[in-house]
């Protein structure tokens, strides 16, 4: 009966995952719009800004392979940013 209750368990964790995972990102670099005063100068993000780093998040590694976001991306501004929102920078 125990043996049960552990498959049933974890069939719901599976699919649970997998509801996670059929949630696609829509890569919009322009999402990033809040965070352009944070990433250009040394000012706090906001709350907006952090938002939209941790949904966009996914997507960081393909705006870096552009060369126009790339600078904007890859830079110690926007990693203080990510850092500043709870968000881990990718490593591409």
């Amino acid at each position: 009966m125990k043996a049960k209750h552990i498959s049933v368990f974890t069939l719901l964790v599976l699919l649970l995952a997998e509801a996670e995972v059929s949630m696609a990102v829509t890569c919009t670099p322009t999402q990033l719009s809040s965070c352009v005063s944070a990433i250009t100068s040394s000012s706090p993000p906001t709350k907006l800004c952090c938002t939209k780093i941790r949904e966009q998040r996914p997507c960081l590694c393909q705006y870096m392979k552009n060369q126009t976001l790339r600078k904007f991306i890859n830079t110690p501004n926007a990693k203080r940013v990510a850092k500043t929102c709870g968000t881990p920078f990718p490593t591409c």
